[in-house]
């Protein structure tokens, strides 16, 4: 054991900082194939094109407006005064109008920017969250393609227990026949295959519900997984945290965050700078003296400022708020890394763990084997009971299922240490 957790040191040592995990290509190809099918994906992905859409729409604020108008009104009484003894007419009965307006932004202090910026941020946070969905999915296929695994096994050690009972139980049937045995010996003995054939329909009961999920997430039935072949060369826990922080997907989640209320800020700092915009109009209208109702070509244009003066504090306001949430926001980041180390912590040690509790089911399981082996002997030549060769043959159950389950949980805590330092092994 001196040597094993020795070996374990120097292997820890020596891969500090590096992440490579091993992979079996139809675990890759599970989750490749659960990207293009599970629905989720598609849903996330079009989050993307609409974030898109918006960039372009907030782009088109840097183009002109032009808008056309067209416009009656009927007016009475009729506005006329006499002069020189004829009724001058000073305003149509009849007002038609139509005209085109241009309207153009030509300084607006870097409010365009600082919208488009913040456009850009919400957009990379969309391909962040279509990845975040992504891991997530691989995690839960990964998780569900070795839980298939494990039962297949499970199922399998099952089996042989089976197969042992019943080889005994014809023992059985033979000394009952000559008179070497008692009916009550049969009875036990079926009574306990009974109860692993239970076993038995359990586990093949949770095989059928990670198979079902399989097909959930994947589309694909069936999983030709024999082995835990899931594979990490280990790191420490800082090694893995500083990796974590550059290619986890809540890391890149929550720096976008940080951008995102940086580009408010900047937004909420051009709430008093002045607007400087171009405007001109041209078209056709009645109403000119001296003939008001003939329609004539006018036009105009123009320059407007637009100073704000006094809106009771508000920007700097909107500049605090905004500066808090940005703070609150890097906050976050420090609570993000300080669960993710003890994590990472937690995945080291239970692999650790694991380790050594495989190694140190070796001589049980032989010492059961063994145990099995000479119970089923004595038994058969006369000089065992049947109440041995059923706790030999229990032993031998559980320490079959103790390795395996220990070998489990060694896979499932590789493939959580890789999810939480968001190695994309696929």
């Amino acid at each position: 054991m001196k040597k094993s957790l020795i070996f374990l040191t120097v292997l820890i040592t020596a891969n500090a900082g590096i992440a490579q995990v091993k992979v079996n290509s139809e675990l890759k190809n599970l989750i490749t194939q659960s990207f293009g099918y599970f629905p989720k994906i598609k849903e996330v992905e079009n989050t993307v094109a609409t974030a898109q859409e918006k960039v372009s729409l907030i782009q088109l604020n840097k183009s002109p407006e032009i808008t056309g108008v067209a416009s009656y009104e009927f007016v009475q009484p009729k506005i006329t005064i006499p002069l020189g003894g004829v009724d001058f007419q000073f305003a149509p009965v009849h007002n038609l109008n139509g005209n085109l307006n241009a309207t153009y932004s030509l300084f607006d202090f870097g409010r365009l920017k600082a919208n488009v910026t913040k456009t850009k941020d919400e957009l990379q946070l969309a391909k962040h969250n279509v990845d975040n969905v992504k891991a997530q999915l691989a995690n839960q296929v990964a998780i569900i393609y070795y839980n298939i695994v494990y039962l297949q096994k499970a199922i399998s050690i099952q089996d042989s227990v089976i197969n042992f009972l019943t080889d005994n139980k014809i023992v059985v049937q033979t000394k009952l026949k000559n008179g070497d045995a008692l009916k009550i010996d049969l009875l036990n003995i079926q009574a306990n295959i009974d109860a692993e054939q239970n076993r038995k329909v359990d586990l093949l009961n949770s095989l059928q519900k990670q198979l079902n999920l399989l097909e959930y997430t994947t589309g694909i039935k069936n999983n030709n997984g024999q082995v835990f072949d899931f594979d990490v060369n280990l790191t420490d826990a800082n090694a893995a945290l500083s990796l974590a922080q550059t290619t986890n997907i809540d890391f890149l989640l929550a720096k976008d965050k940080i951008k995102q209320s940086q580009s408010d800020l900047e937004i909420a700092k051009l709430g008093d700078k002045p607007f400087v915009g171009l405007n001109a109009i041209a078209g056709t209208k009645n109403g000119y003296i001296p003939d008001v109702n003939n329609l004539k070509f006018n036009y105009a244009a123009g320059v407007s400022l637009s100073i704000p003066i006094y809106n009771g504090g508000k920007t700097k306001q909107q500049i605090k708020l905004q500066q808090n949430i940005i703070k609150q926001n890097e906050l976050a980041v420090e609570s993000l890394s300080n669960n993710y180390k003890k994590d990472i912590q937690q995945a080291l040690t239970d692999i650790r763990s694991n380790y050594e509790r495989i190694n140190n089911t070796k001589g049980q399981t032989e010492q059961a084997l063994y145990a099995q082996q000479l119970a089923a002997t004595r038994f058969k030549n006369g000089v065992g009971t049947n109440l041995e060769l059923t706790n030999a043959s229990t032993n031998v159950q559980r320490a079959l299922l103790t390795k395996l389950q220990y070998e489990y949980q060694l896979c499932l805590a590789k493939v959580e240490l890789v999810r939480l330092m968001g190695y994309q092994y696929w």
